[in-house]
């Protein structure tokens, strides 16, 4: 399902970073491309103002800003970066022209030559025979060029070194027409990373500044405020304070040990999956976690995709393979047994755990792993049924996401691409029901035009968070090539063998990545039927703690995840502790709590709700996990 084995049933990227607000980026988003690209150039410019010695590679815009790739022998401090953001501002003040202008392959191969830039001498030989080769001036190049003599000028000796002179870059633009168009309090330069030329491990080791570009202050403001509540809601820090998960270096990176308090929460979070699906109509499996390597060479996936699959072990001198998908694993289950198109559909859901391998580099959190757990689901069905199907995926989508907090979607439809299997027909009649599916649930959507897997099109759903984040989550797949592949059957009403079409599908994506959008969506303050302590009772005094335990036993009789505080800290410390783990609700029990059988009852989202009977708060309990909200 969704990481990087693309093109992959359920298999389509992913990345570990969400998608940004619309609203930071509202307004005219070809602009905001020109500034950013603009902005990149400014900031390589003031670089080789700065620090001559340096060499450029590559800047490109990014969803929220930009980032310019570096060759230099010393890092950049932070000290740095504030001299080059001053710089960056003085050229924009001295709104400098910014000139396209086509170039010979020859001439600009000579001239890169003269400047001893040999990256981008890499670049201006990827460009194709043919293609046309344009760079981007910074100031006018006719005035620094008439400071020289007729002879032709060696742009060494051009190197900016003043405000009034010049700069390149070989560049496809877009750009804006001049410096002086960047409003020089909407930029700001953000960090320091390294990179490798060309994402290659094996070559030269560059530094990249990164930074970030609008179109006015105010949505700088905004960009740089959603970063830091980002920051505050981070996963992974969340999930050490309070204690739901690890990444354990021993064990090898990219293994997630869920520990006593986040396993309770997987645990509601797979039963409430189970039961949702088993009232929608699915059948649950469970398969192997591993299987002979001719398995994945028949599903075609060990020679499409095996940089992504971890090396194979030798049983009685044969090979195997560590799952990296489920999907053939379901479609051995069918065909177990010859089916009647009387049966179809047929839906087979799954909480498998697949082993993808991952570059170190690329491992973030729960985001990206090396073993997660997909909530899969195959439906095999009639070419007339797939409509149907799709819209209870599409509802049953709404009823899980809804419950878990997430209202606000965002909707692509991505349909044939060029290189594809399957016929004309099938794929229309996929298309179509798709579209279908789509406007019976009455949802907005774009349409990625050729954006579709090679065995079928696809419907993304990306959820947005309490900070406006989007989050690709969500996948429903319409699948010639598995069927074809293992040549699938169902004898059809007149007695003949047909195909049927095969849905893959997914709402969490992956149970750890979907686990890291809660902890980060409610900040760790998970709504009451989530939350892996409800109750905690903190006791006055050591006389209270019976009387406390009763109570614990009693809520736990009953389902709730009640404790006692058995720290014998004073109560105020009790409090404080219970904060910072985010318990939705305390109860504090004394001697008068104790003689009336009741409790001081105190919610994180309500404040003190004051002396409440068991009974009571059993009973506000009851509706807040019955409607999942906070209490």
């Amino acid at each position: 399902m969704p990481n990087q084995l693309a093109q992959s049933p359920l298999l389509s990227s992913e990345s570990a970073q969400p998608s940004h607000s619309k609203a930071l980026t509202q307004g005219n988003l070809e602009r905001l491309q020109q500034i950013r690209h603009s902005c990149a150039h400014i900031l390589a410019m003031s670089v080789q103002r700065l620090f001559p010695e340096t060499k450029v590679t590559i800047g490109p815009c990014t969803e929220t800003g930009f980032y310019y790739n570096f060759d230099r022998a010393s890092a950049f401090t932070p000290e740095d970066l504030g001299k080059i953001a001053t710089e960056m501002r003085r050229i924009i003040a001295a709104n400098l022209p910014i000139i396209r202008e086509a170039v010979d392959r020859a001439e600009i191969e000579a001239e890169i030559g003269a400047l001893n830039e040999p990256y981008k001498l890499e670049i201006l030989a990827g460009i194709a025979s043919g293609e046309t080769i344009t760079r981007y001036f910074i100031g006018s190049p006719d005035a620094g060029r008439a400071e020289h003599s007729e002879a032709e000028p060696s742009l060494l000796d051009l190197r900016p070194t003043a405000p009034d002179e010049f700069w390149w870059d070989l560049c496809a633009g877009p750009h804006l027409d001049a410096t002086g168009e960047i409003n020089p309090d909407a930029f700001a330069l953000e960090s320091v990373a390294g990179a490798y030329w060309r994402g290659d491990e094996s070559n030269a080791q560059l530094q990249r500044i990164y930074g970030t570009a609008w179109e006015t202050p105010e949505q700088l403001q905004a960009y740089l405020h959603q970063k830091e509540e980002a920051k505050r809601r981070d996963h992974r820090q969340l999930g050490k304070l309070l204690k739901l998960f690890s990444l354990e270096e021993k064990a090898g990176g990219g293994l997630v040990f869920w520990h006593p308090k986040g396993a309770r929460i997987r645990r509601i979070i797979e039963d409430y999956w189970r039961e949702a699906h088993t009232q929608a109509g699915y059948e649950l499996l469970f398969t192997p976690h591993i299987a002979n390597l001719d398995l994945w060479k028949t599903s075609g996936h060990f020679d499409f995709y095996r940089e992504s699959m971890f090396d194979q072990m030798q049983i009685e001198s044969q090979a195997y393979q560590i799952r990296p998908m489920n999907c053939p694993f379901h479609v051995l289950t069918y065909q177990h047994d010859l089916h009647s198109y009387r049966e179809l559909p047929l839906r087979w859901a799954e909480l498998g755990t697949v082993y993808r391998y991952e570059r170190s580099g690329t491992l973030h959190g729960l985001m990206r792993v090396r073993g997660f757990t997909q909530d899969d689901a195959h439906i095999f069905c009639l070419p007339e049924q797939v409509a149907g199907e799709i819209l209870a995926v599409l509802n049953l989508t709404e009823e899980i996401l809804s419950d878990f907090g997430f209202n606000n979607y965002e909707v692509n439809l991505s349909t044939r691409p060029d290189k594809s299997v399957g016929s004309d027909e099938i794929w229309s009649l996929a298309t179509e029901s798709l579209q279908q599916a789509l406007s019976e649930k009455g949802w907005a959507y774009a349409t990625d035009e050729g954006g579709g897997a090679f065995y079928g099109p696809k419907i993304d759903i990306k959820i947005r968070d309490a900070i406006g984040r989007l989050w690709q989550c969500s996948t429903i797949q319409v699948d010639f090539n598995l069927p074809e592949r293992f040549g699938m059957e169902y004898v059809a009403a007149d007695g003949s063998r047909q195909r049927p079409i095969m849905i893959h599908r997914a709402i969490f994506g992956s149970l750890e990545r979907f686990f890291g959008i809660l902890i980060e969506n409610y900040a760790g303050d998970f709504p009451l039927w989530l939350a892996p302590v409800q109750v905690r009772l903190l006791p006055v005094s050591e006389a209270q703690r019976a009387y406390a335990s009763e109570v614990v036993k009693t809520l736990t009789r009953q389902g709730y995840r009640a404790e006692v505080d058995v720290s014998g800290d004073r109560l105020g410390k009790q409090v404080r502790t219970a904060e910072l783990e985010k318990i939705p609700v305390t109860a504090v029990v004394g001697k008068r709590e104790v003689e009336s059988h009741a409790l001081s009852v105190r919610t994180r989202q309500q404040g003190d709700l004051g002396t409440l009977p068991i009974d009571e708060l059993i009973a506000k309990m009851q509706i807040a996990i019955a409607q999942k909200t906070t209490l």
